[in-house]
């Protein structure tokens, strides 16, 4: 479960789906588009002078207010759920957000009614030991749920009219989206799908919304997208993994709370915020690797590192830099379909929206074909691996032969793998259509469809065993 777990009385899966679905919305990592005509040639991403902001009110900006202004009437939350776990508290919120769990945020309307709204720590929060690490990237959540039917049921425990008002205004938008955004495996994000629909039901000039679309909106199928880390913020020149996000970043993350800012003066209010937010994202550290290192073979895979994967990657340590590198998907080899979408001609309504909107005032979303190489710190611990979570472990990540071709992580993974740098997983030996129920078949990730596959990136191939395992000890200190 996320979030909380249901009363007796309730569809136990009621609210889980649809609080995913507004705070996938209310992400700060979504691979949304920009306004560029056509793609950039690949290499060195230049850097843009960003706004400057306060990092402690970043946080609190981050946690406590609420950026997402429409949601779930606080009268029906409570009868729908049951207190949060100790576990899915931060202890640092103010008073009126301290008992709900972190992924929620309280908002009161102007007309009194007070409202359970989501935040971005849905997406960028996640366990590791137990422990939630803000800016990690949450690669269990469960978007192959209808999230409308969700929305929906929870009507049954609205009953005043205001609160049916507010509730009637979230629950058509989800419906509107719900299709748009519903994956057909466990763990996937489908941001890029769901900022084209929510595009597509907005005028670009006003930002009203629409019940019907106002252009073309996209295919009902969601490219997979892994959750990227937050702490990598502070080495980017450009966000998401095709680099469409250049410019003003805290202008561009706004672009997440589409699904409730209705108007210009709303936008420029969450902008105020968003710059403080950025500043926070800037300051986050990745996580130390909390197990043993040896440290004679690190030092060993910092050599074959440095030699070999530092021309993409960067350095770490003393003098460290990063290249903020994007290479063309046909010499990367992963699976080419989101930057094939992203820069294709029948992506172009979107791009001019975009360009015609307030979100692209002061940015742009001049999307590559291809994929930057990302900053590694911390990245052992954010597996599954690849911009589509296509590889459970960093040992495949430098082994293309060890990487499977369906597998399956545990529901709520809590052993991992110190060896691999990844979580135990099992492979069932078949892929979704030999699935025996559809509980089996959103679990199992299988690289034999469109936009999951698990190919390319295969330079570490070039290395033995041993090699192999002295880059994996010298990843754990990054």
């Amino acid at each position: 479960m996320i979030g909380f777990t249901m009363t007796a009385r309730s569809n136990h899966q009621t609210i889980r789906v649809l609080l995913l679905t507004t705070a996938l919305v209310a992400g700060c990592n979504q691979e949304t588009s920009g306004p560029a005509a056509h793609p950039l040639a690949v290499g060195p991403v230049p850097a843009t002078v960003q706004r400057q902001g306060n990092p402690a009110a970043g946080y609190d900006a981050l946690v406590n207010q609420p950026y997402i202004s429409c949601g779930m009437p606080y009268s029906a939350f409570i009868k729908a759920t049951s207190p949060p776990s100790p576990r899915q508290l931060l202890s640092n919120r103010n008073s009126r957000n301290r008992e709900l769990p972190y992924m929620l945020t309280i908002r009161d309307t102007d007309d009194g009614v007070r409202l359970v709204t989501s935040n971005c720590l849905s997406c960028h929060a996640g366990y590791f030991d137990d422990e939630l690490i803000i800016g990690l990237g949450n690669e269990f959540l469960d978007f192959t749920r209808d999230a409308s039917i969700s929305a929906e049921q929870l009507g049954a425990y609205v009953t005043s009219k205001k609160d049916a008002l507010e509730w009637k205004k979230w629950a058509d938008r989800i419906a509107t989206i719900a299709p748009y955004m519903r994956t057909d495996t466990l763990g996937v994000n489908p941001a890029v799908n769901l900022t084209f629909a929510l595009m597509a039901h907005r005028n670009p000039v006003s930002l009203k919304w629409s019940d019907k679309a106002l252009i073309e909106p996209p295919p009902k199928a969601p490219l997979p997208v892994s959750v990227p880390p937050w702490w990598r913020m502070k080495k980017k020149n450009a966000l998401f993994y095709n680099t469409e996000g250049r410019g003003d970043h805290a202008r561009i993350m706004m672009l997440a709370a589409t699904l409730c800012t209705d108007s210009i003066e709303e936008a420029r209010k969450i902008d105020r915020l968003a710059t403080d937010i950025r500043a926070y994202l800037g300051s986050l550290e990745a996580p130390e690797y909390p197990y043993p290192v040896d440290s004679k073979r690190a030092a060993k895979g910092r050599t074959l590192f440095e030699q070999d994967c530092s021309f993409c990657h960067g350095t770490y340590g003393n003098n460290a830099s990063y290249p903020n590198l994007v290479v063309h998907h046909d010499e990367v080899g992963t699976d080419p379909e989101l930057a094939r979408l992203l820069t294709s001609e029948e992506n172009l309504r979107f791009i001019q929206w975009f360009n015609r909107s307030f979100f692209g005032e002061n940015s742009s979303g001049e999307a590559a074909p291809g994929y930057i190489a990302p900053p590694l710190d911390g990245v052992w611990a954010t597996a599954p691996y690849f911009h589509n979570g296509s590889v459970p472990s960093m040992e495949g990540v430098l082994n293309s032969a060890a990487r499977p071709k369906y597998w399956i992580l545990p529901e709520n993974p809590d052993r991992f793998n110190q060896k691999t740098l990844g979580w135990y997983y099992t492979e069932p030996g078949y892929g979704k259509k030999g699935a025996v129920n559809r509980s089996e078949k959103k679990r199992i990730y299988d690289t034999t469809i469109n936009g999951y596959s698990n190919t390319g990136h295969r330079y570490g191939d070039r290395f033995n065993h041993q090699q192999r395992a002295a880059l994996i000890e010298y990843i754990k200190t990054l």
